[in-house]
This record gives structure tokens, C-alpha cells and sequence, in this order.
């Protein structure tokens, strides 16, 4: 009798099923998950879906109503799809920080990119430069315009920039296009045949944060806060510095 309770206990239990994600990701933290995903997906039996775009891209998408279960962005995008009721509160994780550098093709004459003074005639001097269309919503960007403007060389910069509107800018560098690209060191990185000059000089650096949260309706949340706390625990870490990163 107890064997028979037993097994009709273990067969009327709740069966455990694995989850599928989506992961929405902005810039340079989707290689992080790109590497951390695999190990995640055989640790737990989830499967992850990871779609990526500027946080500008996804701020509207999410908006617009597309659904997702974690988003992965700077802080300040998180804060907007916090006020229109798009992640749950406290879920969210800071992952990440990463500074922007400048890269040249491999075997192209790196310039002197040391001081302020350097990098504004390395910028003057070249040819066209690549960089993350700020008006796509890309951090480092916005960031860039603005530096420009305040080194005094954007009307300089309009005729030489070559605008991408999401992704590797680093590719522009790789096609011809552009001779010098200016983005997150991760993301310069990250494209084979460009080589980091390096970091822009701390007078003029920009710290980028990444940070994870949950979806308010995330069908899988308990999954997705495994997901979060994967991309925020020891197995990153060796990640993020092999990528340019930092913790935060």
C-alpha cells in the first residue's frame, strides 16, 4: 500500500518543465550572453532566444508592446520601461561596465590617441570614422556627438562620420568605409581584422553600465532571474575581461 501512495504521489506531482526565454539585449553585453548562454542552457534545460538592438531599438520595441522575459541595457533604459510598468521591480541586476576605445585594421598605422589633444587630431586627420548613429539610440553614440560638440570639431566630424545605426561599427572599418572606429572596447574587439588602438584617455572616457531585468509579464521568471544571475555570477566574470569588460 505505501509503495502504491508512493508511486501515485510521484506520478501526480507537477511535472518540472525547462523554460523557454527570450533575452532582449542591447550593445556590447549580448557577446557576454552569446558565450554564457550555452553552459546556462545545459545547466538548466532552459532555452534562450537572444534578440539585440540599441537601447533606444529596444526601449521602443518594448513599448510597443513586443514581449520578452529579460532585458539586458544601460540603467537609464531601464528606468523608462520601469515607469511604463515593463519590468518587475527589484529584479533588476547590474552586469557590466565598459569604457569605449578606438581601433584601426589590422596592420593600419595605429594613431596617438593618449591625450584629449591627441585623440581630437587623430580624429581631424582621418578620413571618415565609424561610429553608432546616435540617433539610432546606441550609448556610446550619443556620447560621441556630444564629445564632439564639446571638443569643438563636430561641424569638423559631420562630412567623416560614418553612422551605423546598430551593431559592430568596427565592420565599416573592415569594408572601407572608414579608416578609424570609435565604440565600445568590446564591441571593437569583437570584429577579427581590427585591433584596439585603445580606451579613449580618462579625461574623456565614458563608462558605459549594463544592467538585466525581468519582465513584469514573463511567463518563465524564475527562469529569467537564473538567466540574470548566470550573466552576474562567477562564470562571467573571466568572460567579461576576455571581452573588454568589467564587473560593475
Amino acid at each position: 500500500m505505501i509503495r502504491w501512495i508512493a508511486a501515485f504521489l510521484l506520478l501526480a506531482a507537477p511535472a518540472v518543465h525547462a523554460a523557454d526565454i527570450t533575452v532582449l539585449s542591447a550593445g556590447a553585453i549580448n557577446s557576454i550572453a552569446k558565450t554564457l548562454i550555452p553552459a546556462f542552457e545545459a545547466k538548466t534545460g532552459n532555452k534562450v532566444t537572444l534578440r539585440n538592438d540599441t537601447v533606444g531599438g529596444l526601449v521602443r520595441r518594448i513599448t510597443g508592446g513586443e514581449t520578452f522575459d529579460v532585458v539586458m541595457m544601460s540603467p537609464a533604459g531601464l528606468d523608462q520601461l520601469a515607469k511604463a510598468g515593463k519590468i518587475a521591480p527589484k529584479s533588476d541586476v547590474r552586469l557590466a561596465a565598459v569604457g569605449i576605445g578606438v581601433g584601426v585594421k589590422s596592420g593600419a598605422p595605429a594613431p596617438d590617441i593618449s591625450t584629449v589633444a591627441a585623440f581630437k587630431a587623430a580624429m581631424l586627420r582621418s578620413r571618415k570614422v565609424a561610429y553608432i548613429n546616435p540617433a539610432s539610440g546606441g550609448s556610446s553614440g550619443i556620447y560621441l556627438a556630444k564629445l564632439f560638440q564639446t571638443l569643438g570639431i563636430a561641424d569638423a566630424m559631420t562630412p567623416k562620420s560614418v553612422l551605423i545605426d546598430g551593431g559592430l561599427a568596427a565592420t565599416a572599418v573592415l569594408d572601407g568605409r572608414a579608416d578609424i572606429v570609435v565604440q565600445q572596447i568590446s564591441e571593437v574587439i569583437a570584429v577579427p581584422g581590427i585591433t584596439l588602438v585603445g580606451p579613449l584617455p580618462a579625461k574623456i572616457q565614458n563608462q558605459t553600465i549594463y544592467a538585466g531585468a525581468v519582465a513584469t509579464g514573463s511567463a518563465a521568471p524564475e527562469a529569467a532571474r537564473a538567466f540574470l544571475a548566470t550573466m552576474a555570477g562567477p562564470a562571467a566574470k573571466p568572460v567579461l575581461k576576455a571581452k573588454g569588460m568589467t564587473a560593475p
